[in-house]
């Protein structure tokens, strides 16, 4: 498909989905340097909110479908490496939110809510915001979003308790399914939590480039595993890789507009029944952590499922490292830098991306249009926001 001429991929319904996949490692570039404009900017903000109170701040990552699984994506990473002195870290979506504000929402606690959106236009997103506003008495907001036009960013607009972060304008993603949109709005939010150097961040993101550049060069043999007969897929992963197997399935049922099942849990979650999941026509992708420890664990269900043999495929997705899986694997060959769990994210979720671009070829859908029915659109329609008493 990366290889393909635009008037091919126009006549597939491919052509937006596929450049969009192809162009994050860019846009990654684009982000660091988006943070470092902002860095000074970023520190002072979050630095009067630390003096507003001796107690921990709540930091809730918020958003819908994909833009809640930047949070997931992001919480076990930054429960280890952010400033956890300073700020306790929860994912909560928009949708729990605005369903039960009281269930979610402190009155009492200083909170920082980090809103992602691509559009900022997505009803939940500003009830969400709205609800925080008239619960919260000390809140604070970060709106990460790909749109400078929509709703969200231009509330922004002169308020002195909100922080903006537009995203590169091409992760505006103008297809169906989020890609750049989602990997973007997690590294910035990444860069602004992780305790870890300028120096390293950028390190990492280099790296990541460099893996996500190898995902699209090798994508003849994400293919070549996708030749077999499939009907179910399931994503497997550990901590932050585990946020990430859910934002994984949902491109393939975006995608195929559900003609392929999906499943995702953790690699050790995935016993306790989900595993029933798996038969003849099932592909099992497991993405394996570069943490020591937690890498074991990937590994064993990988060796448990591939021992069952009655999967259609078993695959490991992860870095060269102690340990191994001797069947097959898509192990990226660049291991200058071992990347953690939440930067080793955004290369995986390329991989995963092309599998779900691959899989609506493979069911004769088209990728960019993918909803035939037109039930599930790009920015959620129908949902009434009722008032909050």
């Amino acid at each position: 498909m990366f290889e393909k001429n635009a008037d091919i991929l126009k006549k597939m319904g491919a052509d937006i989905t596929t450049s969009e996949i192809k162009q994050q490692p860019e846009l990654w570039q684009e982000t660091l340097e988006i943070y470092k404009k902002n860095e000074v900017a970023i520190h002072a903000f979050l630095e009067k909110i630390k003096k507003t109170t001796d107690r921990k701040i709540r930091v809730i990552f918020t958003g819908a479908g994909t833009s809640q699984y930047v949070g997931d994506t992001l919480v076990p990473y930054l429960t280890r490496n952010g400033d956890n002195h300073s700020f306790s870290f929860e994912s909560i979506g928009t949708t729990d939110i605005v369903g039960a504000p009281y269930d979610y929402l402190l009155p009492e606690e200083t909170t920082i809510l980090v809103s992602f959106a691509r559009s900022g236009n997505s009803p939940e997103s500003l009830a969400a915001v709205a609800a925080a506003d008239k619960i919260v008495k000390q809140l604070y907001h970060i709106t990460i979003t790909c749109a400078a036009d929509g709703q969200l960013a231009l509330a922004a607009e002169n308020e002195e308790n909100i922080l903006l972060l537009l995203m590169p304008s091409k992760s505006n993603d103008k297809g169906f399914a989020m890609t750049g949109s989602f990997t973007c709005m997690t590294l910035s939010a990444l860069l602004i939590f992780d305790q870890e150097s300028l120096s390293q961040k950028t390190a990492y993101v280099q790296a990541m480039q460099e893996l996500g550049q190898e995902v699209i060069q090798r994508e003849a043999e994400i293919q070549a595993v996708l030749d077999r007969e499939y009907q179910r897929i399931v994503y497997l992963g550990s901590g932050s890789l585990s946020g990430l197997t859910r934002e994984a399935q949902l491109k393939v049922l975006e995608l195929t507009a559900g003609q392929i099942a999906t499943v995702f849990d953790s690699s050790l979650g995935f016993r306790h029944g989900p595993k029933s999941f798996v038969d003849k026509r099932t592909m099992v992708f497991v993405f394996v952590s570069n943490d020591v420890y937690t890498r074991k664990y990937d590994l064993d269900i990988l060796n448990e499922v591939h021992g069952d043999g009655i999967a259609a495929a078993v695959v490991g997705i992860g870095q060269a490292g102690e340990g191994s899986f001797s069947e097959t694997a898509f192990t990226y060959s660049t291991q200058e830098v071992l990347l953690p769990e939440a930067y080793l994210a955004l290369p995986d979720i390329l991989f995963a991306q092309t599998v779900a671009l691959h899989s609506s070829i493979k069911v004769g859908n088209t990728p960019d249009t993918p909803s035939p029915t037109g039930t599930v659109n790009r920015v959620v329609q129908g949902v009434t926001i009722h008032e909050l008493s």
